[in-house]
């Protein structure tokens, strides 16, 4: 087991580079599909060029011109867009491990959904993200061109079956994060499997003096349009874990399908606009982002959990805390995961108790986010002691 300490500061330092990564990979997916769109055609242009575009940015004026395949020959230099993907997967991965793997009995597995061993938990989660690199690869090679919208749809099945599947075997947490995970792996090894690939085959091509075959460009773009389209779902589930009622909700498989439909909708929606669209011909799509969003909604309201009716004494409550919380929420935490308490929370006092209020109702009595895997066992009645408990403070 890695020293807290260390294991806080490495895990700081691969989710800042995990965002620094993430963030310039996001940015140039944005911009060059953004371009891709707003390219124009006019007469005069090259040979071989399917459109260009005028930009203007930090006080200069870019003029950027589309090959549909390839230009007869190639300058000195060229740049290469792949090392933005390649570190996000990587960072994102070693992240995995220092967060999840090290530490899976807390944050991986809950036994109240499976009872795992840490090693079958994490060789799940390996074997899932491989795996689904492959069905998703293979449904690639069998329908995007021919069959682009079937694709679509049978992509989106495959997210609803791993959803469904991830969080009937793992936490609320694990379950979400590893979606994400999923999703992630897909778009980098399109980078990594297809998009550079075909890119070198075309640059091969020109070097030997030949025509570069246009369906490796026509892939490479179908796969860029993908990862635009998963990016905004991706992001949401990577900040799912800060909240309770999206991975404590016991159909949350379904809340996942609906980002990954309305995250879409709104980066599609976002595309058209950003390329000058008309706000008629999209117009369909806020309809389409407001149902799911609705859904939503509905499917994380409250529920009315059955109430504990009789006397809760201070005595009691705290008896609850000091079993079930204090182990992770103590100024010297028990459980050696966490070197401090936390986000600072303290649950060893009844004022403590009552200052935290709000918090605990969230994590620990209208959700089974609390404790982190339930690795104290705190069982039904006690959360709805304590909630009752915590419903009479001021």
């Amino acid at each position: 087991m890695i020293d807290p300490f260390l294991a806080d500061w490495l895990n700081l330092l691969l989710r800042w580079g995990h965002l620094i990564a993430g963030i310039a990979w996001i940015g140039t997916s944005f911009y060059f599909i953004a371009l891709d769109f707003s390219l124009q055609k006019r007469d005069g242009l090259p040979a071989g060029v399917g459109g260009e575009a005028w930009e203007v940015h930090g006080g200069g004026f870019y003029h950027v011109q589309k090959y549909l395949s390839a230009p007869p020959s190639l300058p000195d230099h060229l740049t290469w867009f792949k090392w933005e993907a390649y570190l996000t997967w990587v960072t994102g991965f070693l992240l995995l491990i220092v967060q999840y793997y090290l530490n899976a009995e807390s944050f991986l597995i809950d036994p109240g959904v499976m009872p795992l061993t840490s090693l079958q938990a994490i060789g799940i989660s390996v074997a899932s993200l491989v795996g689904g690199w492959i069905v998703y690869d293979q449904l690639c090679r069998h329908l995007a061109l021919k069959h682009p919208t079937l694709l679509i749809l049978c992509v989106i099945l495959l997210v609803g079956i791993a959803a469904y599947g991830f969080t009937h075997v793992f936490s609320g947490r694990g379950a979400f994060i590893h979606v994400g995970a999923f999703i992630g792996t897909t778009m980098a090894a399109n980078v990594f499997m297809v998009i550079i690939p075909n890119q070198r085959k075309i640059v091969a091509a020109l070097m030997r003096g030949e025509k570069p075959d246009p369906r490796y460009g026509a892939m490479g773009k179908q796969r860029s349009l993908h990862n635009t389209y998963l990016t905004l779902p991706v992001l949401l589930m990577m900040v799912s874990n800060h909240y309770a009622f999206l991975t404590g909700h016991p159909q949350s498989w379904i809340l996942i399908l609906l980002i990954v439909v309305g995250g879409a909708s709104l980066r599609h929606f976002l595309v058209r606009t950003e390329v000058g669209d008309e706000q008629r011909e999209i117009a369909w799509l806020l309809p389409v982002i407001g149902a799911v969003l609705s859904v939503a909604l509905l499917m994380t309201t409250p529920a009315a959990r059955p109430a504990f009716t009789g006397e809760v004494s201070d005595a009691e409550a705290l008896g609850i805390a000091q079993t079930r919380c204090v182990a992770c929420h103590a100024a010297k935490p028990a459980d050696t995961t966490f070197s401090e308490p936390p986000k600072g929370v303290i649950l060893d006092s009844l004022d403590n108790l009552r200052r935290h209020k709000a918090m605990i109702l969230i994590q620990a009595v209208n959700n089974n986010a609390m404790p982190l895997g339930n690795k104290t066992g705190m069982l039904a009645e006690e959360r709805a002691k304590l909630g009752a408990w915590l419903a009479k403070q001021p």
